[in-house]
This record gives C-alpha cells, structure tokens and sequence, in this order.
C-alpha cells in the first residue's frame, strides 16, 4: 500500500477548545514530518449527514495515499466501531484511506468509490493509550492511528478484517427521475443532501441530469430557473443553481437559503427537467 504522508481532518470540535490541537499533538507524536490538512471543524456538532456529504465533496481534490481521519462521533465510547478503510479497486494500491467511527460519515465516499479493504481498529499498539477515554477516541485512536496510517504502517496491521458490506451506511435517500410527464418534461424528486456555511441549501440531485437541458427547481408553490451564478438574481431573491460541488442547490442572493426558505436536512425538492 503507498501512502502519500498527507493526512486530514474534519471534525465537529469547532475552534473554541484545544481538541483539534491536542489531535495534531498526537499526531506529531508519532511522526511530526507529516502533512496535516484542516478540511473544517465547524460540522454542525453531532451532524453525520453534514460532514458525510464534506468528506465526499473534498475527497476528489487529494493525492494517490491521503488519509482522511474524520470524525463527527455522537456514539464514541458505545458499542460502533472504530474503522479504517482503504478505498479504490486495486488492494495493494489504495486511492485512500478512511479513518473514524463506522457510524455512517464514511458513506458518501463509499457510494462513489470501491472499498478495497476495510479493518475494525482493535490494535492498542497503535493507539495513544491501550486505555484511551471514553469521550475523546479523535485523541487517543483516530488520530495516532491516521498518523501510523500515513507513515506507513500496513492497514491489515492496525486490527480485524471486516467485511465492506457491514459497514454503515447513511439513509440518505436517492433522487428518483420521472419521465414523460408531458411533452419533453420530466421529473426528478431529491431532498436537502447539505447545508453549507452561506445558507445555501445543497440537493442531492447532480448536475450530470442537466447537461444541455432547461431546468427549474420546484419547492411547494415557488419556483426557481436555474441560473448560473448568485449574481443573475437581485440581493435577496432564491434562484437554483449548480454549485462547485456539481450538485444542484439553491441559494439566496446575498442571503440564506435556509432561513428564509424555511427548509432544512432532508426537506423533499423537484427539478423539472424541459428537454431541448
């Protein structure tokens, strides 16, 4: 396995406390030459579903053998598993590896990526402590363990084999297309995938349904054309539009989406797709 000494973090800790510092501690404990990247620490607290879709959206922008060590955890110190996960379709050659609580938050990476190994972390050798606290395993198992991960240390030696189907993934329903509602017009039925810093209410639908083609995004009696950029509404009108992250979402010019919306995670959403 070729690991690329780049390791990552995402986490609900937020900023206020020393908990994403004492990480980066342990993980310069074990090998202090390492990349370390911040993707964000400001998941809404306990909110799987937001940092499911962060990870899955940052993942793509990474080299050949990054660890990930994610963790928004509101079962740490109950029975879920601890995991790493190598992710491509080559075992001896990972495209990545994942590391955190086996609670979902992996699962947006998992729908778009093979699972090439994946083990339960049960080897204290690797960990900070053989006793490591109940309420902090981001200190004394995901981060040493990342750490070991991206210096080289082979996933099978960090614990158990699982099976990549036992892994949890997170109920986030598919969007489902309707055709030939009438003539040249179809539609798709999505949901509120995420909700960003800006307001903006992301969809789980993606643009690769769009390409070419006149849309509009249906929320109860209001309607949105899409657009291509926040500027082509006036300050504080909703418009639809595809994000950087290729998913369709809809924002509010200069406002949020989500407040003055009223939607939220998993609110329903249609795109009514005219066919040229």
């Amino acid at each position: 396995m070729t690991q690329s000494g780049v390791l990552t973090l995402l986490s609900d800790f937020g900023l206020s406390d020393t908990y994403v510092g004492v990480m980066k501690g342990t993980i310069a404990q074990v090998n202090p030459a390492l990349t370390v990247i911040d993707l964000t620490h400001q998941i809404p607290p306990q909110n799987i579903a937001a940092a499911r879709f962060a990870l899955m959206t940052a993942h793509p922008y990474f080299p050949v053998g990054v660890v990930h060590v994610a963790i928004v955890d509101p079962g740490v110190g109950s029975d879920r598993r601890a995991i790493a996960v190598a992710i491509g379709s080559n075992s001896a050659r990972p495209t990545s590896f994942l590391v955190g609580p086996d609670n979902g938050l992996f699962s947006g990476v998992f729908n778009q990526h093979p699972i090439a190994a994946a083990v339960e972390l049960t080897n204290p050798r690797y960990w900070r402590t053989p006793n490591p606290s109940s309420t902090f395993h981001g200190r004394d198992i995901f981060a040493p363990v990342g750490a070991h991960l991206a210096s080289g240390t082979p996933l099978a030696a960090l614990g158990d084999s699982l099976e990549p189907d036992s892994l949890v993934r997170l109920a986030i329903p598919n969007y489902l297309q309707i055709e030939n509602l009438g003539d040249r017009i179809s539609r798709i039925t999505g949901c509120i995938q995420a909700i960003d810093h800006f307001g903006n209410l992301i969809t789980n639908v993606p643009d690769t349904m769009l390409s070419g083609k006149n849309w509009s995004v249906v929320l109860g009696n209001l309607t949105l054309i899409g657009r291509q950029v926040y500027s082509d509404t006036l300050p504080g009108e909703p418009l639809a539009l595809v994000g950087s992250h290729g998913w369709v979402e809809v924002a509010v010019n200069s406002g949020s989406a989500q407040t003055i919306l009223g939607l939220d995670w998993g609110s329903p959403i249609q795109v009514v797709i005219v066919k040229g």
